[in-house]
Protein backbone atom coordinates (compact mmCIF):
# COMPACT_ATOMS: atom_id res chain seq x y z
CA UNK A 1 0.00 0.00 0.00
CA UNK A 2 1.25 3.46 -0.84
CA UNK A 3 0.17 6.51 1.14
CA UNK A 4 -0.72 9.67 -0.81
CA UNK A 5 2.22 11.48 0.77
CA UNK A 6 4.57 8.89 -0.78
CA UNK A 7 3.25 9.29 -4.33
CA UNK A 8 4.79 11.49 -6.97
CA UNK A 9 3.13 14.91 -6.83
CA UNK A 10 1.64 14.70 -10.33
CA UNK A 11 -0.04 11.34 -9.67
CA UNK A 12 -1.25 12.47 -6.25
CA UNK A 13 -2.81 15.60 -7.79
CA UNK A 14 -4.62 13.55 -10.44
CA UNK A 15 -6.12 11.28 -7.78
CA UNK A 16 -7.12 14.06 -5.44
CA UNK A 17 -8.56 16.36 -8.13
CA UNK A 18 -10.44 13.85 -10.28
CA UNK A 19 -14.06 14.52 -11.14
CA UNK A 20 -16.43 12.27 -9.25
CA UNK A 21 -20.03 11.58 -10.22
CA UNK A 22 -22.76 13.25 -8.20
CA UNK A 23 -25.91 11.38 -7.31
CA UNK A 24 -29.23 13.11 -6.78
CA UNK A 25 -30.37 10.58 -4.21
CA UNK A 26 -28.97 7.81 -2.11
CA UNK A 27 -31.62 5.08 -2.26
CA UNK A 28 -31.95 2.66 0.58
CA UNK A 29 -34.23 -0.32 0.88
CA UNK A 30 -34.40 -2.83 3.67
CA UNK A 31 -34.14 -6.39 2.51
CA UNK A 32 -34.60 -9.90 3.80
CA UNK A 33 -32.31 -11.34 6.47
CA UNK A 34 -28.80 -12.22 5.28
CA UNK A 35 -29.61 -15.93 5.59
CA UNK A 36 -32.17 -15.45 2.81
CA UNK A 37 -30.04 -13.37 0.45
CA UNK A 38 -28.21 -14.37 -2.71
CA UNK A 39 -24.70 -12.83 -2.60
CA UNK A 40 -22.28 -11.82 -5.37
CA UNK A 41 -18.65 -10.68 -5.24
CA UNK A 42 -17.37 -7.56 -6.98
CA UNK A 43 -13.62 -6.95 -6.99
CA UNK A 44 -11.42 -4.19 -8.38
CA UNK A 45 -8.40 -6.50 -8.61
CA UNK A 46 -8.49 -6.73 -12.42
CA UNK A 47 -9.24 -10.45 -12.36
CA UNK A 48 -10.27 -12.41 -15.43
CA UNK A 49 -10.17 -15.96 -16.69
CA UNK A 50 -7.17 -17.21 -18.67
CA UNK A 51 -7.66 -16.48 -22.34
CA UNK A 52 -9.83 -13.40 -21.79
CA UNK A 53 -8.63 -9.97 -22.82
CA UNK A 54 -6.52 -8.38 -20.05
CA UNK A 55 -7.62 -5.09 -18.53
CA UNK A 56 -5.94 -1.96 -19.84
CA UNK A 57 -5.19 1.39 -18.22
CA UNK A 58 -8.32 3.42 -17.59
CA UNK A 59 -10.64 0.77 -18.93
CA UNK A 60 -14.11 1.20 -17.54
CA UNK A 61 -15.14 -2.36 -18.30
CA UNK A 62 -15.71 -5.44 -16.19
CA UNK A 63 -15.32 -9.18 -16.55
CA UNK A 64 -17.86 -11.78 -15.53
CA UNK A 65 -16.58 -14.63 -13.38
CA UNK A 66 -19.11 -17.49 -13.38
CA UNK A 67 -19.41 -19.08 -9.96
CA UNK A 68 -18.73 -22.51 -11.43
CA UNK A 69 -15.41 -21.36 -12.94
CA UNK A 70 -12.18 -23.07 -11.98
CA UNK A 71 -10.86 -20.33 -9.69
CA UNK A 72 -7.30 -21.55 -10.34
CA UNK A 73 -7.75 -20.22 -13.89
CA UNK A 74 -8.12 -16.61 -12.71
CA UNK A 75 -5.32 -14.22 -13.56
CA UNK A 76 -4.74 -10.64 -12.50
CA UNK A 77 -4.05 -7.95 -15.05
CA UNK A 78 -4.26 -5.00 -12.63
CA UNK A 79 -1.62 -2.65 -13.99
CA UNK A 80 -0.89 -0.23 -11.16
CA UNK A 81 2.77 -0.11 -10.21
CA UNK A 82 1.57 0.71 -6.68
CA UNK A 83 -0.24 -2.61 -6.34
CA UNK A 84 1.34 -5.54 -4.52
CA UNK A 85 0.19 -8.84 -6.05
CA UNK A 86 1.85 -11.06 -3.42
CA UNK A 87 -1.37 -11.74 -1.53
CA UNK A 88 -3.20 -12.76 -4.71
CA UNK A 89 -0.45 -15.20 -5.64
CA UNK A 90 -0.62 -16.78 -2.19
CA UNK A 91 -4.39 -16.84 -1.76
CA UNK A 92 -7.07 -15.73 -4.20
CA UNK A 93 -9.36 -15.01 -1.26
CA UNK A 94 -7.35 -11.90 -0.41
CA UNK A 95 -8.91 -10.11 -3.41
CA UNK A 96 -11.80 -12.45 -4.26
CA UNK A 97 -13.05 -14.27 -1.13
CA UNK A 98 -14.97 -17.01 -2.93
CA UNK A 99 -13.99 -19.75 -0.47
CA UNK A 100 -15.12 -17.63 2.49
CA UNK A 101 -18.42 -16.93 0.70
CA UNK A 102 -18.96 -20.64 0.15
CA UNK A 103 -18.25 -21.31 3.83
CA UNK A 104 -20.86 -18.71 4.80
CA UNK A 105 -23.38 -20.41 2.50
CA UNK A 106 -22.57 -23.85 3.92
CA UNK A 107 -22.97 -22.52 7.47
CA UNK A 108 -26.36 -20.97 6.61
CA UNK A 109 -25.14 -17.42 7.25
CA UNK A 110 -26.13 -16.42 3.68
CA UNK A 111 -28.87 -17.92 1.57
CA UNK A 112 -27.04 -18.66 -1.67
CA UNK A 113 -24.28 -17.54 -4.00
CA UNK A 114 -24.89 -15.72 -7.26
CA UNK A 115 -24.18 -17.57 -10.50
CA UNK A 116 -21.96 -14.69 -11.64
CA UNK A 117 -19.39 -12.46 -9.95
CA UNK A 118 -17.67 -9.39 -11.41
CA UNK A 119 -14.22 -7.87 -11.65
CA UNK A 120 -13.23 -4.32 -12.51
CA UNK A 121 -9.77 -2.86 -12.86
CA UNK A 122 -9.12 -0.56 -9.92
CA UNK A 123 -7.67 2.90 -10.46
CA UNK A 124 -10.25 3.51 -13.17
CA UNK A 125 -11.77 6.99 -13.18
CA UNK A 126 -15.21 6.75 -11.49
CA UNK A 127 -16.94 8.57 -14.36
CA UNK A 128 -15.99 5.67 -16.66
CA UNK A 129 -17.33 3.11 -14.21
CA UNK A 130 -20.68 4.76 -13.45
CA UNK A 131 -22.51 3.78 -16.70
CA UNK A 132 -21.23 0.22 -16.37
CA UNK A 133 -22.37 0.10 -12.76
CA UNK A 134 -25.91 0.75 -13.98
CA UNK A 135 -25.56 -2.09 -16.51
CA UNK A 136 -24.18 -4.34 -13.80
CA UNK A 137 -27.08 -3.48 -11.47
CA UNK A 138 -29.49 -4.79 -14.11
CA UNK A 139 -27.53 -8.05 -14.37
CA UNK A 140 -27.52 -8.43 -10.58
CA UNK A 141 -31.29 -7.89 -10.45
CA UNK A 142 -31.72 -10.47 -13.22
CA UNK A 143 -29.68 -12.91 -11.12
CA UNK A 144 -31.86 -12.16 -8.03
CA UNK A 145 -28.83 -10.93 -6.06
CA UNK A 146 -29.82 -9.44 -2.73
CA UNK A 147 -26.37 -8.50 -1.43
CA UNK A 148 -22.86 -7.79 -2.65
CA UNK A 149 -19.45 -8.16 -1.07
CA UNK A 150 -17.27 -5.40 -2.48
CA UNK A 151 -13.59 -6.33 -2.59
CA UNK A 152 -11.64 -3.16 -3.35
CA UNK A 153 -7.89 -3.27 -3.87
Amino acid sequence: MVHLSEMPEKLRDVLINQDLPEFETTPWADGPPLAERRIALITTAGLHRKGETPFTAGSGEYRIIPDDSDMDDLVMSHISTNFDRTGFYRDLNVVFPIDRLRELRDEGVIGSIASRHFAFMGATPPDLMEPLARDLAAILREDAVGGIVFCPV
